[in-house]
């Protein structure tokens, strides 16, 4: 029996942006399998459902701002907007500032409500998280350790000393949302997902039991297995990249930038389990994009930097991977229900829709006087949103 990640290159390969074009008669057989699948495992062309959140997105700052908020906004009717902004939003009033700046590239008409998030410090007060608390709409502070991915550099360096900001939020009930990755040197890059939970968070949900923590953009069967094994005041946000490829998409056949995220995509067992937690119904699981765009010449660099751009098609990739799985059904509940449940606030009103209607992703969008190649570029998406 052959090795799955070798099973899976022919699966994961197709549906990466900017593929080689040097042999499209391999990605059109390829892709036609995926949609074989896809169609064998649906039950309706037509699906609709409560209004999503996306709880986890990157907008940027400045012009490059009107460019992407516009493609959340038209499907999503909240969304948790990262605060590793150059520089970081670190204060209740920059994030109000922040915020506004949002709000004014909301296209007219479009009803769509910013959430944000402190970046959190080691010198973040408890008297910050208080005025955080108040001001509602940020809803928790964003844990990087210090290098551990995009503008990250004035991250955490040691967690205990965020503990009386992390007390302090779990008394007001704010939500610590992690970026999971140790940034040691001597750990493979592959494993730093694994080492964190074994040597950090592990020791931070005892040492602060009551605080609700979000595991971002989690990538591994070991992040699956802990998430399961906490309290309800444990849960987890899962991408669209990480349920529909595994490592091989980035490797095989030659190096993809534009599919290079951090954490890294996985071997295929990982996805799987990933996945399995997605699609699953479990209520500790549910919508976190992690859409992240770059200028393309940033990513097709001698030193590329990390980050997958899906906001321009983030529910219908997800609709994706739950049809080939056969959980339809369940993605309501991981787009519009379960995080809006966790972090405390109302579901949605009105509903968005959904129609298997194949459409060519662009190659390229215009990202503030520059471009981003955003995920699935060419390729083939069968389903678009039609009503939200």
């Amino acid at each position: 029996r052959r090795d799955a990640d070798t099973m899976m290159a022919a699966l994961s390969l197709p549906v990466a942006g900017a593929l080689r074009r040097t042999a499209p008669c391999v990605t059109r057989r390829a892709l036609g399998r995926i949609h074989a699948t896809v169609s064998a495992t649906a039950g309706s062309d037509r699906l609709t459902i409560t209004a999503p959140d996306d709880w986890h997105l990157h907008v940027r700052d400045d012009a490059k701002i009107a460019s992407v908020v516009p493609f959340t906004a038209r499907v999503f009717r909240r969304a948790l907007i990262m605060p590793n902004t150059v520089p970081p939003v670190r204060t209740t009033h920059e994030a109000a500032a922040y915020r506004e700046k949002i709000l004014a590239a909301v296209p007219k008409g479009v009803s769509f409500e910013p959430q944000m998030t402190l970046y959190l410090t080691d010198n973040t007060s408890p008297d910050e998280i208080e005025a955080a608390a108040a001001s509602g709409f940020v809803r928790g502070c964003k844990l990087y350790p210090a290098g551990a991915t995009t503008n990250s550099d004035a991250g955490v360096t040691d967690v205990n000393k965020c503990i009386p900001a992390l007390e302090k939020m779990a008394e007001l009930g704010l939500v610590l949302e992690v970026h999971g990755e140790v940034t040691h040197g001597s750990v493979d890059m592959f494993d730093r997902e694994r080492v964190f939970l074994d040597e950090v968070l592990s020791k931070l949900v005892d040492k602060v039991p009551g605080l609700k923590i979000v595991m971002e953009h989690i990538t591994t069967q070991d992040a699956v297995e802990f998430c399961k094994a906490q309290g309800d005041n444990v849960a987890a946000t899962i991408t669209p990249q990480h349920i529909l490829l595994n490592r091989n998409a980035m490797l095989i056949g030659g190096i993809r930038p534009h599919l290079y995220c951090l954490p890294i995509l996985k071997r295929e067992s990982h996805r799987v389990a990933v996945t399995a937690a997605a699609t699953g119904g479990d209520k500790k699981f549910f919508l976190g994009s992690d859409s992240a765009p770059h200028p393309k010449g940033a990513k097709e660099s001698a030193c590329g930097c990390a980050g997958v751009f899906s906001a321009h098609a983030a529910l219908p990739f997800y609709a994706m991977a739950f049809e080939k799985e056969g959980k339809l059904e369940n993605l309501e509940a991981f787009a519009s229900r379960n995080g809006a449940d966790f972090y405390g606030v109302p579901r949605n009103e009105g509903t968005v829709t959904l129609v298997r209607e194949g459409w060519e992703c662009p190659g390229e969008y215009e990202f503030g006087g520059d471009v981003v190649v955003p995920f699935m570029a060419g390729q083939e998406i069968p389903w678009r949103v039609v009503e939200a």
